[in-house]
């Protein structure tokens, strides 16, 4: 037999309807709720909660969204400090057990993605070493080290600044094989690219030493690359000279080294007039537009707010950018199919993305999740795409367009 269920006060309608009745007339104003159960607290500050989550800003914001984001915010909302996160410690290796180089190829004086993921992998080296770790990044490339602390760097050497704008390998080779020599270091890697595998397969022929190329994944006694279309894998103890592969290593996040200038008095780094140049070597200069929106680095794209279509082309010829746009553009016949950006076009990853009259449909966003800078230009301010955006501007492109194009030809005639 059951128990008798507890006895509970019967709800009175016309009750709880005079308790939220605020105004009686004709039409009566009710309350959400009864008035005995308003309180006073303040309303939660999401702008204190969103910055009590932040975790790092550079180079991307990166929030925690498991902390205690209610306290933090209703804290801030009273006028109570919130303290900020915690910084990076500094990491030091003082006395490192050995080295490991990363020559980098930093095109354009810029830190790319592959730079940092070469980093990685010699920070992989240094730290699981077979003697328990101990081991310091020593980075190699032109300009300072300041840019390579964040990404995993404990020493630094400069190469002269006017190695970046000529293409002479032959120097790079030279500087490589002397360091080679100074610092004896265990491995030295380089990016599997145009740049860094012609200088990392001339300095294997001057040591006489084998080139391990292409390393996808890296073990204090493997090494690991993919062949025959990734369908085999080749694996190797880990040789003195290697390239890494693109996309092959994370880049280190949330970590900070010292960075440390190294100098060191090496003639072959100093001295170029002894070293053979290539006669009248130069990079070639390639039309934008020629190159796939998957291998660009700068995207000028176009969406439906764009009706000036003569100076977006003129923009695009004085940016050196390559023409993209949005769906609504390409099937209305103003660009190729294949300069369609967004997840039924084409993913791209460019360094940046200026977009003109683009109001950010998710598939279009979808389409710009790898892009590392995105400049917006709109009129709407509460578009997708302002708040996707690194830099906006709330203009219309048909101004905005003609005055770059006159700022451009200004500077290049200065």
């Amino acid at each position: 037999m059951s128990q008798p269920s507890a006895t509970r006060r019967r709800v009175d309608p016309r009750a709880e309807r005079a308790a939220r009745t605020v105004l009686a007339g004709p039409r009566p104003r009710l309350l959400r709720q009864p008035a005995a159960a308003i309180s006073n607290e303040r309303r939660r500050d999401p702008r204190a909660i969103r910055e009590a989550a932040l975790v790092q800003r550079q180079p991307r914001p990166r929030y925690d969204w498991t902390r205690d984001a209610a306290s933090a915010g209703s804290s801030a909302a009273m006028g109570v400090f919130v303290a900020a996160a915690p910084a990076i410690p500094l990491q030091v290796i003082a006395e490192p057990a050995y080295l490991v180089l990363a020559l980098l190829d930093r095109p354009g004086g810029e830190v790319s993605d592959h730079d940092r993921q070469v980093i990685a992998a010699a920070r992989l080296l240094a730290d699981s070493g077979s003697d328990g770790g101990g081991g310091a990044v020593v980075t190699v490339s032109t300009g300072s080290g300041e840019a390579l602390a964040e990404a995993g760097s404990d020493r630094h050497v400069a190469l002269p600044d006017g190695w970046a704008d000529d293409y002479v390998p032959e120097r790079r080779a030279a500087a490589a094989s002397a360091l080679m020599a100074a610092l004896s270091p265990r491995h030295v890697l380089f990016p599997d690219s145009a740049d860094g595998g012609d200088v990392a397969r001339r300095v294997a022929a001057a040591a006489g030493e084998r080139l391990f190329t292409g390393v996808q994944s890296l073990a204090p006694d493997r090494a690991t690359r993919q062949s025959a279309g990734g369908s085999l894998e080749t694996g190797h103890r880990p040789t003195r000279l290697m390239t890494v592969a693109a996309d092959a290593f994370a880049p280190l996040d949330g970590v900070r080294h010292e960075a440390r200038p190294l100098d060191l008095a090496a003639p072959a780094i100093a001295g170029e007039e002894v070293l053979p140049r290539l006669g009248g070597a130069r990079r070639l200069a390639v039309d934008p537009d020629a190159l796939s929106l998957s291998e660009t680095d700068f995207i000028l794209s176009a969406g439906n707010g764009v009706t000036d279509w003569r100076s977006f082309a003129e923009l695009g010829e004085a940016l050196g950018a390559t023409r993209a746009g949005s769906r609504v553009v390409c099937d209305a016949g103003h660009l190729p199919r294949e300069r369609q950006v967004g997840a039924s076009g084409t993913v791209v990853g460019a360094r940046c993305y200026l977009a003109f009259g683009i109001a950010g449909a998710p598939q279009h966003l979808q389409g710009i999740t790898g892009v590392h800078h995105v400049i917006a230009v709109n009129t709407d301010l509460h578009a997708e795409m302002i708040k996707r955006a690194d830099l906006s501007i709330v203009a219309d492109a048909q101004a905005v367009m003609p005055a770059l194009i006159r700022l451009i030809r200004e500077r290049r005639h200065d």
